[in-house]
C-alpha cells in the first residue's frame, strides 16, 4: 500500500492507546510501519526496472521485521539521551522505555507486509529463504476510502484528546471498521472467482474508487492475456523472441520477468518488442511497468 496508509495505520495504533505505553511512541509506530520500504533506496543504484525485482524483499522478510524494529528503537532511544543531555528533552514526554519502543517498532512493522499482501503487486514474505511471491488480491494500492476512515478518525482522535475527551475509541471503532472493510474487500475478491469458473486462476485486481469492481485478468495460455475479457499481447511472440539472450544481457529483463506474475509481450510502434505485465497495463505508454527490448532477436515458429 501507500505511505500515506501505512503512517495512518501507525497513528490509529498509537491514538487507540498504544502511544501511552513510553515516550516516542508515536514515531515508533508510524515510522515503524514505514520502515520496510527503505528498500525503496535501490532506485538510487539500480537501473530502469531492476527495481520491480528488489523491491517488496528483504526489507519485508523475517529476519528484517525483527532487526528493522530494533534498529528504529535504538535510535528514538538514543535521540531522547541526546536531547536530554542538551537540555531539551519535552517536558511532556513519557519516560523512555525501551522494551516498549521495540515492541511498537516490531508491531508498526508488522502491519506494512500485512497491507502490502492485499493488493496485486505482491510480497516476497519469506525472504530471504524464499522468493516466493505472495498476492492478496484485496484492495487496491492507494485505497481513498481507508484513507477517509482512517483520517479523520486520526484527527477526531486527536481532538478530542486535546479537549480533554474519550479519545481512544474513535481510534479503535475505525480500526475495526477498517479490519471489517478489508475482510469484506476479500470475500468480494472469493466471490468473483467463484462466478469466473472458465478461467484457470485468474487475477482478480481491485479497481480504483470502486472497490467492489474487479478487473479479471486471466491467461489465455498462448503468450497472451484476457483483461475483462479483451485480449493483449501478441500470439507467441514470447516463445518467438530469444529472450535468454536477452535476459544475459540485459539485467532489467531479468529483474521483470522474476517480478511479473502475467507477462506478454507486443511489438511497439518502432517495431522493438515491449515487455509488459497484465496487471498494469497501459497501452497508451511505456511505464515504470514494462522494458523495452531494441535488439531482442524475433523469428516466426515453424510450421508443425
Amino acid at each position: 500500500m501507500d505511505n500515506l496508509t501505512h503512517s495512518l495505520v501507525g497513528a490509529l495504533l498509537g491514538q487507540a492507546g498504544l502511544k501511552k505505553k513510553t515516550g516516542l511512541a508515536m514515531p515508533a509506530l508510524i515510522i515503524g510501519a514505514n520502515l520496510p520500504d527503505v528498500d525503496a533506496a535501490c532506485l538510487f543504484w539500480l537501473e530502469g526496472v531492476e527495481h520491480l525485482g528488489f523491491r517488496r524483499g528483504i526489507t519485508h522478510g523475517p529476519p528484517a521485521l525483527v532487526l528493522l524494529p530494533l534498529i528504529l528503537a535504538g535510535l528514538l532511544w538514543g535521540f531522547d539521551r541526546w536531547q536530554t543531555k542538551r537540555g531539551k528533552r519535552p517536558e511532556g514526554r513519557l519516560p523512555i522505555s525501551f522494551k516498549w519502543l521495540f515492541l511498537l517498532s516490531f508491531i508498526g512493522c508488522l502491519t506494512h507486509p500485512a497491507l502490502d499482501w492485499l493488493n496485486v503487486y505482491g510480497i516476497r514474505l519469506l525472504e530471504p529463504f524464499s522468493s516466493q511471491w505472495f498476492y492478496g488480491d484485496t484492495l487496491f494500492i492507494i485505497d481513498v476510502w481507508l484513507w477517509a476512515l482512517m483520517g479523520f478518525a486520526t484527527w477526531f482522535s486527536l481532538r478530542r484528546e486535546k479537549r480533554g475527551g474519550e479519545w481512544m475509541r474513535p481510534a479503535r471503532i475505525a480500526i475495526a471498521v477498517a479490519l471489517a472493510y478489508i475482510g469484506l474487500n476479500w470475500i468480494n475478491t472469493q466471490l468473483v472467482i467463484l462466478h469466473a469458473p472458465s478461467f484457470d486462476d485468474p487475477i482478480m485486481s481491485p479497481v480504483p474508487i470502486k472497490f467492489w469492481e474487479r478487473e479479471i485478468i486471466a491467461d489465455n495460455g498462448d503468450g497472451t492475456y484476457l483483461i475483462d475479457y479483451e485480449e493483449v499481447g501478441d500470439a507467441m511472440l514470447l516463445q518467438q523472441c530469444d529472450l535468454d539472450s536477452a535476459r544475459a544481457e540485459n539485467s532489467e529483463v531479468e529483474a521483470f520477468l522474476f517480478w511479473s506474475r502475467a507477462p506478454f509481450a507486443e511489438f511497439a510502434p518502432d517495431g522493438s518488442v515491449l515487455l509488459r505485465d497484465a496487471r498494469f497495463y497501459d497501452p497508451r505508454a511505456r511505464d515504470r511497468f514494462s522494458v523495452a527490448l531494441p535488439d531482442v532477436k524475433c523469428e516466426e515458429l515453424p510450421d508443425p
